[in-house]
C-alpha cells in the first residue's frame, strides 16, 4: 500500500533529488525520498537497539560484585608475578 503525501523541499534538497534522478540511480523523486526515509528508519532502529544493549550490559554491571581498586590492584599485581615466574623472570 502507498499514501500519497505532498511534501516541501529546500531548493538544494530538490536540485539533489533531481540530480539523483537525471543520473538513473533513482526512477522518480519519490523513490529518493522512499529510501531516505528507509535509511533513517534503519538508522533509528539500529540506534535503539545500541542504547537497550548499552543499557543491559550497564544494568548487569552495576548488579554485579564491586571490586575495589586495591583489591585490583593486588589482584594485577599477582597475576604479573605469575607471569614472571611461568617464564621464569
Amino acid at each position: 500500500m502507498s499514501v500519497k503525501s505532498s511534501i516541501s523541499m529546500t531548493d538544494q534538497q530538490a536540485d539533489f533529488a533531481r540530480g539523483l534522478v537525471d543520473d538513473g540511480r533513482f526512477a522518480s523523486i519519490s523513490s529518493v525520498v522512499q529510501q531516505g526515509l528507509e535509511l533513517l528508519r534503519e538508522q533509528t532502529e539500529s540506534k535503539a537497539l545500541e542504547t537497550d544493549a548499552l543499557r543491559a550490559l550497564l544494568k548487569a554491571r552495576q548488579n554485579g560484585s564491586f571490586v575495589s581498586s586495591s583489591a585490583m590492584s593486588i589482584k594485577i599485581a599477582r597475576l604479573a608475578a605469575k607471569k614472571k615466574r611461568a617464564r621464569n623472570v
